[in-house]
């Protein structure tokens, strides 16, 4: 290697059965039962401590001991990662709740947390020899995918519904990506994507069908320990369509305890979904492990639409094994929580990112939130990546108008 990153990659493991894999080969899920592999560490080498993280870079890479690339040449980077998490205390006085805080991930490079998993997924896969990789998207994923696939300098396919936000389009055809968009929705996607790969020579990177992305997901949990002190909150409300983020937390607070970075206790993991779309809700009430299909998915957040989840025992299980809960929510409600975010802590969330914000008002009503609770929200992506979301129609006024001077 000419330039080692340190990474303590050990092995690849599947989360059902148990089974290993040879972490320097290209895998996509477990050949034995079809599910999802993680990559694990050996965390007993790992040097790093957390005083040493200041004089580190403010990305994701600055935790690389337990990201999966050896050789930093193969690093495929635009800064994505370290965001802030912003302090709500508006909210936090209106909700009644001690501390509100939201994770803003739309100061991503890519203006969404997407840009943690492509950036880590994309950088394995160059690593391993790939030259072309491809995705289904929902919309964010297929940009971010377009871009780290250029910055790699590899080939990229995207396969989107065709209902998705125009931005994300944009972006991933101004990036060089082959662009396609299907009539439906990203489960059709992602069947044209596994069924054409192999004749078009694509690594199909989907959301938990390869074991990266969720690596970089995971830097999402490092980032909330080391911003609030190597802490964790209490409550953590995340928008859960793949569910990658969710569970990539979950992943990196038990590796952390391991490391002696944290102790035991873990925040309430909470799901959040659209009422349209809400196969995790509806398994979770019914006392399920999996998720069966959504059918006829609908809801204009992009991102939760997404109507069956590879990784959904994965997902449930971390909510159960924390102590949280599954909320869906209205669109109506979401449209209410965009503008109150903006309007009250000058956060312009995705369709998303309000998502947590209406789900936080169930909870903290029904009392699952209480008044002495530390809670982070997640706002996924950029809310400027949806202008239609909620209507906006600014008052036209000639400029000769005599009302500039008498009042508007």
């Amino acid at each position: 290697m000419a330039n080692p990153t340190g990474s303590t990659l050990s092995h690849l493991e599947c989360t059902a059965c148990g089974r290993t894999f040879d972490a320097d080969a290209l895998h996509r899920l477990c050949q034995g039962c079809g599910k999802v592999l993680y990559p694990r560490y050996d965390l007993a080498k790992v040097a790093l401590r957390p005083s040493d993280l200041v004089f580190r870079e403010p990305s994701m890479w600055r935790y690389r001991e337990v990201l999966p690339v050896r050789d930093a040449e193969h690093v495929v980077s635009l800064g994505e990662g370290f965001t802030p998490l912003l302090a709500a205390p508006r909210l936090a006085a209106q909700l009644g709740i001690a501390d509100v805080r939201v994770k803003d991930e739309g100061q991503n490079p890519t203006g969404s947390f997407k840009a943690r998993g492509m950036s880590a997924a994309v950088s394995r896969a160059r690593e391993l020899g790939a030259k072309t990789v491809a995705a289904p998207s929902a919309g964010n994923a297929g940009g971010a995918l377009a871009a780290y696939a250029a910055r790699a300098g590899l080939a990229a396919g995207v396969v989107m519904p065709e209902d998705c936000p125009r931005i994300n389009q944009v972006e991933a055809v101004v990036s060089g990506a082959g662009t396609w968009l299907v009539d439906g929705l990203i489960d059709d996607a992602g069947r044209l994507v596994r069924t054409t790969s192999e004749a078009r020579g694509w690594f199909d990177v989907s959301t938990l069908k390869e074991p990266y992305r969720v690596e970089g997901k995971k830097t999402l949990g490092y980032e909330l320990a080391e911003q609030l002190g190597w802490e964790l909150p209490d409550v953590v409300i995340y928008p859960t369509g793949g569910g990658t983020g969710l569970v990539g937390m979950w992943k990196a607070f038990a590796e952390m305890t391991e490391l002696g970075w944290i102790g035991e206790r873990r925040p309430r993991m909470v799901v959040v979904q659209a009422e349209g779309c809400a196969p995790l809700v509806r398994a979770h009430d019914q006392g399920e492990r999996h998720a069966p299909r959504w059918e006829d998915a609908t809801t204009d957040a992009s991102g939760l639409r997404v109507p069956v989840a590879v990784g959904d025992y994965l997902i449930l299980d971390a909510v159960r094994e924390s102590g949280g809960t599954a909320v869906s929510v209205s669109e109506d409600e979401m449209r209410e929580a965009t503008r109150e975010l903006a309007a009250s802590e000058g956060i312009y969330p995705a369709p998303e990112g309000a998502a947590t914000l209406a789900a936080l008002r169930r909870l903290r009503d029904t009392g699952a939130v209480t008044g002495t609770d530390r809670v982070v929200l997640f706002n996924t992506g950029a809310g400027q990546k949806y202008p239609d979301f909620v209507p906006a129609a600014p008052e036209v006024v000639p400029a000769d108008s005599p009302a500039w001077a008498s009042g508007l």
